[in-house]
C-alpha cells in the first residue's frame, strides 16, 4: 500500500487511483493511514500557500484530524514511505512557507482542536488545557467568558493557534512582565517525528519540553498545552506618547518594563512613524479614535525624518472610579520627556483592547489588502545595537515608512527560559523590531520582490554593522544560514532532531534539515 500511494503522490496521472472516484481514494488513504478524521487530496491549494504570500507549494494532501492520535498515525505512515514528510498548519499567518510540505502531508490543526477548555490548579496558580489547533482569540474568549480568567501572555494578533506561536515564542507588549508564551506553559502534549504521542513538562520529558517551545516545530506537533491564566481585568486605559528623540524614548521605554509590578504600566509597546501626514506611515497612524488630532506644527521645526509612538495600557476594573484611574495614569506618565500635547487615550473593555487587532484584519480584508503579499521582517536586536540600527535603517532605509507598523519596544531577557530552542542576542534588555508591511495592489507602490530586497539590505546592514542581532520567526535557505542563527546551540538543535524526528519528517517547510 505504501509503494502504491507513493506512486501516486509523485505521478500525477497514476491511473489505478484515479480511474476511482474521490470518495473511494479518500476511504482507501484514510484506512492506510488509520485515520478517524478525513482526507483532501484534490482541495488543497489554500495549504500550499500563506500570510507572506511569497512562497507556494503543492501538497499531496491535507488531513483534517480527530485527535492527537490521527496525527500519530499521519506520521507513522510518512515514516513507512521513502520521502513523505508531515507540516502542521495553524491558521496559515507563516511569512516564507514555514507550514508547507511540497508533494507531502500537511495536518490542518485547527481541525484538530475542540472547543473544550478545561481549568486546572497547579503550583503558580490556575491553568487551563487547549488544544495545540485552539486559535489564542478563541481561547481567550472562553477563558474570560466560562472562568474570568485569561493566559497572561499574549501576541498582538490573536488570530494565531496555541501550537503555532509556542513554537517560535509568542511576544507582545506583556512579554515584559510575564515573558514569551514559551514561558507561560506548564506542560504540553506532543507528537514527535517518531509517531509517539509524549507528555512533557519542567520535570516529566523535559528535554522534549524545552525543545519544542520555540523549536519551529522540529522535534513534534503540539497537540495540547496547559497555558498560565490570571484574573482577567474588565477595562484597558490605551495610552499613546510620542517622542522626537530616539534616546529619549528607549529611556523611557526601559525604565517602564523595569519597573515593580505595582508602579508600572501593565503593557508596553512601541512603534516608529514619519514625520508627514500620510495616513499609513505618518501622524494619523498615532491616534486612538478618529475625534483625536494630532498637531503637527509640534514637530515643524524637527529635522527627524521619523517620530517615535510609546504606546502603553492600564488594566482595571469597573470598580474603579475614573478620577482614580487618571490618578494612576497621571503617576505613572509623570517622569517620562515625551513631547507636550501629544497624548493620546481611550478606555475600552479588556477582550476589545486584546483583539484590536482584529478590526485592523477586518479594514484589511475590506479593501482587499488582507490577501496581498506581506514580507515581513522581523528582529531581536540587543540593546547596545539599538540605537545604530535607528540611524542607519529607520533613519535612512525606511524613512519614508513601509506602508504598515514599525514596531520597535524593549524585552527582558530574565524573563525568558533559557532552556528552550529560541536564541536570543546578548544583554539583560533587546529590542523586538517588527516591520509589518502591507501591500496595496490597488495603489502604485514598490513591488514585492523590492520590498524583499530592502528587507535583505536590512539584515545586511546589522552584519555589515556588527549589530547584535537575530532574527524572530527565522527563515535562511541554507544549512549555514541556520548554523549562524543558533551560534554555538546548533549542534544541541541537532541533537534534539536527531532524537525525536530522526527521519527529518517534520516541519520541511523552515528548510533545516532534509528528509532522509
Amino acid at each position: 500500500m505504501i509503494a502504491y500511494l507513493e506512486h501516486f503522490v509523485h505521478e500525477n496521472d497514476s491511473e489505478p487511483m484515479l480511474q476511482q472516484d474521490d470518495g473511494e481514494v479518500a476511504t482507501t488513504l484514510c484506512q492506510a493511514m488509520d485515520l478517524e478524521g478525513s482526507i483532501d487530496y484534490r482541495t488543497t491549494g489554500y495549504a500550499g500557500k500563506d500570510f507572506g504570500g511569497l512562497h507556494a507549494s503543492t501538497p499531496f494532501a491535507v488531513i483534517r484530524p480527530s485527535g492527537s492520535h490521527d496525527i500519530a498515525s499521519v506520521i507513522r505512515f510518512a515514516s513507512q514511505s521513502a520521502n513523505l514528510t508531515v507540516a502542521a498548519r495553524g491558521n496559515g499567518h507563516s511569512i516564507n512557507g514555514q507550514a508547507m510540505a511540497n508533494r507531502g502531508l500537511v495536518i490542518d490543526m485547527k481541525k484538530s482542536s475542540d472547543s473544550v477548555i478545561d481549568l486546572v490548579r497547579c503550583e503558580d496558580g490556575y491553568a487551563v488545557d487547549v488544544g495545540g489547533g485552539a486559535l489564542w482569540e478563541d481561547v481567550l474568549k472562553r477563558c474570560v467568558s466560562k472562568f474570568g480568567l485569561s493566559p497572561r501572555s499574549w501576541t498582538d494578533y490573536l488570530g494565531l493557534t496555541v501550537g503555532g506561536t509556542l513554537s517560535n515564542a509568542g511576544v507582545s507588549g506583556q512579554t515584559f512582565r510575564y515573558g514569551p508564551q514559551t514561558s507561560n506553559v506548564t506542560e504540553l502534549e506532543v507528537v514527535t517525528g517518531d509517531g509517539d504521542t509524549v507528555i512533557c513538562s519542567d520535570a516529566q520529558n523535559s528535554e522534549l519540553f524545552f525543545s519544542v517551545l520555540g523549536g519551529l516545530g522540529q522535534f513534534g506537533i503540539i497537540t495540547r498545552a496547559r497555558v498560565l491564566v490570571q484574573a482577567a481585568p474588565d477595562m484597558v486605559r490605551w495610552i499613546r506618547v510620542v517622542y522626537s528623540e530616539f534616546d529619549e524614548f528607549t529611556r523611557d521605554a526601559e525604565s517602564l518594563i523595569t519597573r515593580p509590578e505595582g508602579d508600572s504600566f501593565d503593557y508596553v509597546e512601541g512603534f516608529v512613524f514619519v514625520n508627514s501626514d500620510d495616513p499609513v506611515n505618518g501622524w494619523p497612524s498615532v491616534l486612538l479614535d478618529p475625534d483625536q488630532l494630532f498637531d503637527p506644527s509640534i514637530f515643524i521645526r524637527s529635522a527627524n525624518p521619523v517620530l517615535y509612538c510609546l504606546e502603553v495600557a492600564l488594566h482595571y476594573s469597573k470598580g474603579n472610579c475614573s478620577a482614580t484611574v487618571d490618578t494612576t495614569v497621571h503617576k505613572l506618565l509623570g517622569p517620562l520627556r515625551f513631547v507636550d500635547d501629544t497624548l493620546f487615550q481611550v478606555d475600552l473593555p479588556y477582550m476589545d483592547f486584546l483583539l484590536r487587532v482584529k478590526e485592523a484584519e477586518k479594514h484589511a480584508k475590506a479593501n482587499g489588502i488582507w490577501d496581498a503579499p506581506h514580507p515581513w521582517l522581523n528582529l531581536f536586536v540587543s540593546k547596545t545595537s539599538i540605537a545604530e540600527f535607528n540611524r542607519c535603517v529607520f533613519n535612512k532605509i525606511l524613512k519614508d515608512g513601509i506602508g504598515g507598523p514599525m514596531l520597535v519596544y524593549p524585552i527582558l531577557r530574565n524573563k525568558w527560559d533559557e532552556r528552550t530552542s529560541v536564541v536570543l542576542p546578548e544583554g539583560d534588555i533587546f529590542y523586538i523590531v517588527a516591520l509589518l508591511r502591507f501591500t496595496n495592489p490597488y495603489q502604485k507602490s514598490p513591488t514585492v520582490n523590492d520590498l524583499v530586497l530592502q528587507n535583505h539590505e536590512i539584515v545586511q546592514t546589522c552584519v555589515r554593522n556588527g549589530f547584535d542581532f537575530k532574527l524572530y520567526l527565522p527563515h535562511y535557505n541554507t544549512e549555514d544560514g541556520w548554523k549562524q542563527h543558533f551560534g554555538d546551540r546548533w549542534l544541541w538543535f541537532v541533537e534534539m532532531k536527531s532524537r525525536y524526528d530522526p527521519m527529518a519528517i517534520l516541519a520541511p517547510g523552515q528548510k533545516i534539515f532534509t528528509r532522509h
